[in-house]
């Protein structure tokens, strides 16, 4: 067990790329008790287990694994969103969600799946087939109605790329986040265009809607410091109008959409 935790240990250390030095300085033990951790001549304690993670910023879940391979409990509940003591939550995020329209926002999980829309993310992605439950990723690489819609379906996919390795390498280890990076790598090198470099401050998504071009821009929020495993893997996105055309034909088209 010790040695599955000594392996594991060393593989985030690699991923964040730290030496056994640097980790054990902002850890502040020793060199030789990470080398002795690493290769299971130490058993590390419920604390250090923490700290380590800590300064390796590993996720909640894969703390909880790092101490299960030591032998220890887990720190952190694996819940479900839907658990009571998460409501606070919950509507926080609901909240934010509605106060965004009439610009659409969504709640997605780490793999993309839509976990929450206000009502003009609804209605855009009603579009093209698109609901509560299904990937993003799997939609923007296999959707053709969305694919057809997005004007600069090669810039979407390259950023999303970007974004995808982004947080696999956060994560770790993830067979789907793993396997959405190849299928974007195979869309991707077909190619004909690039992105600049360096990147501009923003490169908008534009989406034919209604027979309009509408272009957005969005920014991402977490619940960052929530104990739950489930929030702090949950994110926000939030799309802003990137010129005034696009401001002027969503105000008209969702500013009186009712909640959902």
């Amino acid at each position: 067990m010790l040695d599955t935790f000594g392996n594991t240990l060393k593989e985030w250390r690699k991923l964040r790329r730290l030496s056994q030095l640097d980790l054990a300085l902002s850890a502040q033990v020793s060199a030789r008790h990470i080398s002795f951790l690493e290769t299971g001549r130490s058993r590390p304690s419920r604390e250090m287990v923490l700290r380590l993670s800590e300064e390796l910023q590993v996720p909640l879940g894969a703390r909880n694994h790092l101490l299960d391979a030591a032998g220890l409990a887990p720190a952190y509940p694996v819940d479900s969103l839907a658990e009571d003591e998460l409501a606070p939550l919950r509507e926080a995020m609901e909240r934010m969600l509605e106060r965004h329209a009439p610009y659409p926002a969504m709640a997605i999980d780490r793999h993309w799946k839509l976990v929450s829309l206000n009502a003009p993310a609804a209605f855009m992605l009603s579009q093209t087939g698109i609901s509560l439950g299904d990937s993003l990723i799997d939609a923007l690489v296999e959707n053709e109605t969305l694919r057809g819609q997005l004007v600069n379906l090669e810039e979407v996919e390259a950023l999303s790329l970007m974004r995808l390795r982004t947080e696999l390498a956060h994560f770790g280890r993830d067979p789907v986040l793993e396997s959405s990076v190849k299928a974007l790598e195979a869309r991707v090198k077909n190619h004909n265009v690039s992105l600049p470099d360096p990147l501009p401050a923003i490169i908008p998504a534009r989406y034919k809607l209604g027979g309009q071009v509408l272009s957005f821009f969005s920014t991402m929020s977490q619940f960052a410091t929530s104990g739950s495993v489930a929030m702090s893997e949950l994110k926000i996105e939030m799309l802003f109008p990137s010129d005034q055309q696009t401001k002027e034909v969503v105000e008209a088209l969702f500013g009186q959409l009712p909640s959902k």
